[in-house]
C-alpha cells in the first residue's frame, strides 16, 4: 500500500507576498535627491538677438576646483576655509581696491542709494572633482552671498533675511544679487 503524502496548502504564498511588498513599501524611506536653489533667467523670446556681454576681468572671481580637489582663486591656490571671506571681500570691495569687483550706484526701493557690485564668481571644475569638495565650495560661496544679505537685512530692518517681508526681500536681493556663474566641467587632469 503505498503511502500518501500529505499536501501543503500554498493557495495563501501569493497574498502573503503581495502583504509583505506593501508592507516594505509603505515603511521605507527613500532618500530625495537635494538640488542646488539657483534663479534661472527667463527664456529669451523666439526673435529677440543673443548679444555678447562684456564683463571686466576685475568683475570676475574665478573659482576653480581640479581633480585632486585643490582650488584655485583669483590664480592663487587657496583653501575652502577662506574662500567665504574672500569672496565677501570681492563681493562688497569696501576700500574700492581696483582689483576688487566695480560697485554700481543704484536707487533701490526701500533702501536709497546703494553700492551694487557688477561681480560675478566663476565657478569651473575638473570631470574629476570629487562631489564632497564641489558641495563644499558651492555651500561657500552661497554662504557668502547669505551672510552678506543677513548683515545688511540686520543693519536696515533689525531683522534676518528670512523674516523680511517679501518687499523688503527683494530689495536686499537687488542691493546684493547673487550672481554665480557655473561652467561646464573639464578634463584638465589628463583622466
Amino acid at each position: 500500500m503505498a503511502r500518501r503524502v500529505p499536501e501543503v496548502n500554498a493557495s495563501s504564498t501569493a497574498d502573503i507576498a503581495f502583504l509583505l511588498l506593501i508592507f516594505f513599501l509603505v515603511t521605507t524611506t527613500m532618500n530625495v535627491d537635494t538640488g542646488l536653489a539657483r534663479m534661472l533667467p527667463p527664456m529669451p523670446e523666439k526673435n529677440q538677438k543673443q548679444a555678447d556681454v562684456e564683463v571686466k576681468k576685475r568683475n570676475i572671481f574665478p573659482v576653480l576646483i581640479n581633480m585632486n580637489d585643490k582650488l584655485l582663486v583669483r590664480g592663487e591656490p587657496m583653501d575652502a576655509m577662506f574662500l567665504r571671506e574672500k569672496a565677501k571681500e570681492f563681493i562688497v570691495n569696501p576700500n574700492n581696491d581696483p582689483n576688487l569687483s566695480e560697485q554700481d550706484e543704484k536707487d533701490i526701493p526701500l533702501i536709497g542709494k546703494y553700492r551694487v557690485s557688477k561681480g560675478v564668481i566663476s565657478l569651473q571644475n575638473d570631470r574629476g572633482t570629487s562631489y564632497n569638495m564641489y558641495m563644499e565650495v558651492q555651500n561657500e560661496l552661497v554662504a557668502a552671498y547669505d551672510e552678506l544679505r543677513n548683515n545688511l537685512s540686520r543693519s536696515l530692518f533689525g531683522k534676518p533675511f528670512d523674516k523680511l517681508t517679501q518687499d523688503e526681500q527683494d530689495a536686499v536681493s537687488k542691493a546684493i544679487p547673487v550672481r554665480i556663474s557655473e561652467a561646464e566641467p573639464k578634463n584638465v587632469g589628463g583622466k
